[in-house]
């Protein structure tokens, strides 16, 4: 773990003022001691790449990449919990605020890049008298670099000032706010930095690369700082899309093993990312899909518990045994807060693996008859709740009956200890669970859903191997509930998040499902 994982940014504000000077004062000691750690793995990066250039050897280019994803990703994490401090600290004390350290001094933007010029007029009667007697005494000029789909571009936002000749008032129009205060990037930009990273699975530092191709430096660093700050902007919407998925009566959850590094012990832990997923489309719902991951640095039932804390009807999931306690009969009432429904895509991929393996005749058969059910499923889709249960109860549960009898036949039959007398006794010991779909017609046949948003996540770690951190999984974990929400309902993700990055700073909270994918629309 990394030490400064536990932040005093986590702890509670004290509410006396000379405590809460002293916290903030503790807050700054915080945040910029991190640096040294910082720049003592940036100089040993350096010295990787010297040994690379000397001596090419793809264990060493495999240790470059690794100190590659643990950099970007505590500079992700510096960023983060320097908007988080600055938030927590200013709202109550922003006095105990002392001058922010000095900024490194800016690269100009290339001058080949085109220039779009936005020039924001100033008024024209002087706020402060009334006058139309105005002289432009000047002109205030802020670069952002943006990017469009292919390309990048420079808006130039230009302010004239004016002077009012009768009172010597200076009108001039305020700057646009903009996603990082006082920063380069425009909301196009960090959209794409985002959409390359969380949807098409790029690590900062080859983006950085990419960039560098189109004659724009910037740095992996540069771009941590700026993923760090668009987590920090855009976690309460992806807790919006969370409360959303956990208010739905028919839920599916998974969870997939994540590579995360532990610098300290010089090799990698599995931590785990978790889903539920909300998808009543089937059954011709008008409630919108949403999908809400969470990351964990284990698989405890604790975790599965902080996943579906509050939620109530039927779960479609795996014999994960966390969830057990969920089904579980409330003492008061008598019924459980979840209701188990099994999938059969697990049930039937047991008996898959064993006809892969051996090419029997009899998992064969088996297939063949679970196929019929998933066909029935496919000829229902979309329609109403009350003819799903009625074509199930006339052609599903008489083929789920022949089938059971023969899967204790077929147990019956062969060796105990065979794989296709586990995957049998597997199926068969959750047969009421496996079954329940069809006394429900808003329930599904298997778990697919919940699989189906897992897929990107395998596809990423083919990419980028593992995060960097605990926290760079729950950042990972807030941008991949808002693309992969806003792919459900059909939004071009990219799209979507340019014009939300572009408002969210200056929304008002109690306003934020406006901005909830469902509810979103580009700006006419």
């Amino acid at each position: 773990m990394i030490p400064w994982i536990m932040s005093l940014a986590t702890a509670p504000l004290p509410e006396n003022l000379d405590d809460l000077r002293v916290f903030a004062a503790s807050l700054q000691n915080e945040l910029y001691g991190k640096t040294p750690h910082l720049e003592k793995l940036k100089a040993q990066l350096a010295a990787l790449r010297r040994a690379r250039f000397g001596r090419s050897s793809e264990k060493l280019d495999h240790q470059i990449e690794q100190m590659e994803l643990l950099l970007g990703d505590l500079e992700e994490g510096h960023a983060e919990s320097a908007e988080r401090q600055k938030s927590d600290v200013s709202q109550l004390a922003p006095r105990t605020i002392s001058k922010e350290r000095s900024q490194p001094v800016r690269k100009p933007l290339p001058e080949h890049l085109p220039r779009e010029r936005v020039v924001h007029e100033a008024a024209c009667t002087c706020p402060a008298c009334g006058s139309m007697r105005l002289t432009h005494i000047g002109t205030d000029e802020r670069e952002v670099l943006e990017y469009v789909p292919s390309h990048f571009k420079v808006i130039v936002h230009s302010r004239p000032k004016m002077s009012c000749r009768d009172c010597e008032t200076i009108t001039q129009e305020p700057m646009p706010s903009l996603p990082i205060e006082r920063g380069m990037p425009g909301p196009g930009l960090l959209a794409h930095v985002l959409i390359a990273k969380y949807d098409d699975h790029l690590p900062l530092y080859r983006q950085s690369e990419i960039y560098a191709r189109d004659g724009v430096e910037l740095d992996r660093s540069t771009l941590a700082e700026w993923v760090g700050h668009m987590a920090f902007l855009l976690a309460p919407l992806a807790e919006a899309i969370g409360k959303h998925v956990r208010t739905g009566a028919i839920l599916h959850a998974d969870d997939t093993p994540v590579p995360v590094l532990d610098p300290g012990r010089g090799k990698t832990k599995v931590g785990r990312l978790w889903v539920a997923v909300r998808d009543e489309r089937p059954w011709g719902s008008t409630s919108p899909p949403a999908v809400f991951y969470r990351y964990a640095p284990d698989r405890t039932a604790q975790q599965a518990e902080a996943l579906l804390k509050d939620c109530s009807g039927y779960l479609h999931a795996d014999a994960y045994a966390g969830f057990k306690h969920f089904y579980e009969p409330n003492p008061d009432t008598g019924k459980p807060r979840l209701t188990e429904v099994a999938c059969w895509a697990h049930a039937r991929r047991k008996i898959y693996e064993v006809h892969a393996a051996t090419a029997s005749p009899v998992a064969q058969t088996l297939l063949e008859r679970i196929g019929e059910l998933f066909t029935i499923e496919a000829n229902i889709r979309d329609r109403s709740p009350e003819e799903r249960q009625k074509i199930r109860m006339e052609l599903t549960v008489p083929k789920l009956e022949e089938l059971k009898v023969l899967f204790e036949g077929t147990l019956n039959q062969i060796s105990g200890k065979s794989t296709l007398a586990q995957a049998l006794r597997y199926s068969l010991s959750r047969w009421a669970s496996l079954t329940r779909y069809t006394t429900d017609g808003r329930l599904e046949i298997c778990n697919n859903a919940a699989e189906r948003a897992i897929r990107p996540l395998a596809i990423g770690r083919k990419n980028w191997l593992f995060a960097g951190s605990d926290t760079g999984g729950e950042r990972a974990a807030t941008l991949y509930t808002i693309i992969e929400t806003a792919k459900l309902n059909g939004l071009e993700p990219e799209a979507y998040l340019r014009d939300i990055i572009a408002r969210i700073a200056d929304h008002p909270m109690k306003r934020l499902d406006e901005l909830l994918p469902w509810k979103w629309s580009l700006p006419s």
